[in-house]
């Protein structure tokens, strides 16, 4: 049994924007709490959170990591994330398995897109959270940063502590109710704080009013309450990098944040006789199981690793719970809690606790264990990950790999929720899709790396699609002869544009409107054939046809030499010839988007997106100073809009898109995909 109660457990992610100084942070808790003999640095490569291979490269957090320490008889479990938006999805994915979210904002900087991301996320999901002011030995930016902080997420934002001589110390302006700090007189803040804590307990406020100051331990439970109800986001201040305040933000985890057994429980959902119903865990280790994976990741070494939080129940070695809706149990041999890249085996996880479990490929990212009697298809409420749009078509350099690319691409989506790969059928390309170029360079150096495959990528093309406007007829004779018997086929035959009312397949409708047998019936299933080949592979540039109409009416053949072979061939070049006469186009996807940017850079990106072929159909005022612009364009004007949006707004800028509708490509861009079209040679 642990040495500590679900009670003692305190469950904090930290995140923010990348250089923020998150993993500098949780090194100096780790050293200060004794976890480790000497705090590392990122640029010596060396901290406990950062301790895979590409972090090191690239100096920041590129993944998730779970860390753990002591404090004043709490045990204190840490998520560290990255916090570059191209990895923002591993962020968001460690949000159901904590308490409280801390978001660390640079005080040389001040509010960033990830920052203002992360805290919509947690205010819509109920999870309490506090912010930390970082770098404030630069003392010219924190006022600014405070100010900037309270203006985008308003008065309940309040500071638990003031930086004080130079940034080189921090003043408690909680429980103390004067003394000077960097920022001016504590009475004001400590007067501030107070008033927001109180105004969620009636009674308090009563004797507050009355009386003019509080104990800490009448402030305590109410404290907690105006967490739990968005009611208050208390400030910290740092400097991460020379020590300053990590004692006090370690105080303010083990006594302010709330325990499992005081935080709003994460919701599940089943369903029953259709109908989706939520349950809660309860943190209580008598309890059945239900823990739900938060992370996967795979190593060389110790094959698949499975994080988790038991949100109710425990989980101990030799157990054989659940994994979904499975009906077959599993075996869980050994536990493990997690220090960086370290585990050490424990003989249960408790309720409230953070655990991992090796080497169980029944486990997934997002499963839910469980004990039997609980929903088989329990799972928790989805959390809101961003789509993956950023594409790079990839094919691997080595013939006959092609089964191990894909076995690795596999792992690498099981460990990503916010990586996918998609064959697009219309250009025959495999395209990865991720957040942004960082996030899929990371990937193709880990198909490398870990997995020895070298990978050609390039921009994937633009899935069009080809029709025609107009009806027109086409005609093709096949006739072969090569010493023995010979091949003949000849079709006559009409292209229409599909009505929408016809009953197509495929976007395609085939009619026999032969008479008089010119065409044996066996052999319109071979001209249909051929037909389909070229909606398929397209007529005038290679892409994929739809929205047609084919008539067969007339045609010959021959009693020795017609065969399937030959009315195949001739059905495709008479198809192909009635397409080349009835106004042919190319339609191209359109994309809806929906930007969110600050407010003053409305027009900027409207005019951007309109220079695309875009049309601006309208934006939508959000809290914060932001705004929500909505437009559709052309896809082939946004493949690198991940790219050009973080250019234009300094990385404040995000963006969800999806497919809308096809539309006819303008004439100069359909002759120049036309005239790059280089088909086949076919022999007649």
């Amino acid at each position: 049994m642990p040495r500590y109660a679900t009670a003692d457990i305190r469950n904090i992610a930290v995140t923010g924007p990348a250089s923020a100084g998150k993993t500098t942070l949780i090194e100096q808790m780790l050293f200060n709490a004794g976890a480790i003999g000497r705090a590392g640095r990122v640029q010596d490569r060396n901290t406990v959170c950062d301790f895979d291979d590409l972090s090191k490269e690239f100096g920041h957090s590129l993944d998730s990591a779970v860390v753990h320490f002591d404090h004043d008889g709490r045990h204190i479990n840490v998520v560290d994330t990255p916090g570059s938006p191209d990895f923002i999805g591993r962020a968001i994915s460690v949000l159901p398995a904590v308490e409280t979210v801390c978001v660390v904002i640079d005080a040389t900087v001040g509010v960033e897109a990830v920052a203002r991301r992360i805290m919509k996320i947690a205010a819509d999901r109920n999870l309490p959270r506090m912010i930390v002011i970082n770098k404030i030995d630069h003392i010219d930016g924190v006022a600014h940063t405070l100010a900037q902080v309270q203006d985008a997420f308003g008065a309940v934002c309040q500071p638990l502590n003031l930086p004080a001589n130079g940034g080189t110390a921090v003043i408690d302006c909680f429980a103390n109710a004067s003394g000077n700090s960097d920022l001016g007189d504590v009475a004001g803040f400590h007067s501030a704080i107070i008033d927001q804590v109180v105004e969620v307990d009636e009674e308090l406020m009563a004797i507050y009013l009355e009386q003019g100051e509080l104990t800490p331990g009448q402030l305590h439970d109410p404290f907690e309450k105006a967490l739990r109800e968005a009611h208050l986001v208390p400030i910290c201040f740092t400097d991460a990098r020379d020590n300053v305040g990590i004692r006090k933000l370690k105080d303010v985890f083990v006594h302010l944040c709330p325990s499992p057994l005081e935080g709003n429980p994460r919701n599940f959902e089943y369903s029953d006789g259709g109908d989706v119903r939520r349950i809660q865990g309860v943190p209580d280790s008598a309890k059945p199981l239900i823990a739900h994976v938060f992370k996967v990741s795979h190593d060389p070494f110790v094959g698949k690793m499975a994080v988790f939080k038991v949100h109710q129940g425990h989980v101990g070695h030799d157990f054989q719970p659940r994994v979904g809706d499975a009906r077959k149990g599993i075996r869980i041999g050994h536990v493990f809690k997690l220090q960086g890249k370290q585990h050490s085996e424990t003989d249960q996880i408790i309720a409230g606790d953070i655990g991992a479990v090796a080497k169980i490929d029944e486990i997934n990212f997002n499963s839910v264990i469980h004990s039997d009697g609980v929903a088989d298809d329990l799972h928790i409420r989805p959390w809101p990950l961003p789509r993956p749009m950023y594409g790079l078509a990839i094919e691997v350099v080595a013939t006959g790999a092609e089964g191990k690319l894909h076995d690795a691409l596999a792992k690498l989506v099981a460990e990503d929720p916010t990586l996918e790969i998609e064959r697009i059928q219309a250009t025959g390309e495999t395209v990865l899709r991720g957040l942004g170029d960082l996030h899929l360079r990371t990937k193709l150096k880990l198909l490398k790396d870990r997995y020895g495959l070298d990978v050609r990528a390039r921009p994937p093309r633009v899935p069009y699609k080809e029709t025609i406007t107009a009806s027109a007829d086409g005609h093709h004779r096949h006739k072969k002869q090569t010493g023995g018997a010979g091949q003949f086929g000849e079709v006559y035959l009409r292209v229409a544009p599909l009505d929408g009312a016809d009953n197509a397949q495929d976007g395609l409708l085939f009619v026999d409107d032969t008479f008089g047998g010119s065409i044996p019936r066996q052999f319109l299933p071979a001209i249909e054939k051929g037909v389909r080949q070229v909606m398929q592979n397209g007529a005038v540039a290679g892409y994929p046809m739809e929205g047609i109409r084919v008539s067969v009416y007339d045609g010959k053949y021959h009693a020795v030499d017609s065969k399937e072979v030959a009315f195949t061939t001739a059905g495709r070049k008479a198809f192909i010839d009635a397409v080349r006469k009835a106004r042919p186009v190319l339609l191209e996807p359109f994309v809806r988007l929906e930007v969110t940017i600050e407010s003053s850079m409305i027009g900027d990106i409207s005019s951007d997106l309109s220079g695309k072929r875009g049309r601006i159909l309208g934006s939508d005022t959000l809290a914060g100073g932001m705004a929500a612009l909505h437009a559709e364009v052309p896809l082939a004007e946004v493949m690198n809009y991940a790219s050009q949006l973080k250019s234009m707004t300094s990385g404040i800028g995000t963006y969800v898109m999806e497919y809308s509708h096809d539309e006819p490509t303008p004439p100069d861009i359909q002759a120049k995909v036309i005239a790059a079209f280089k088909p086949k040679e076919d022999d007649d």
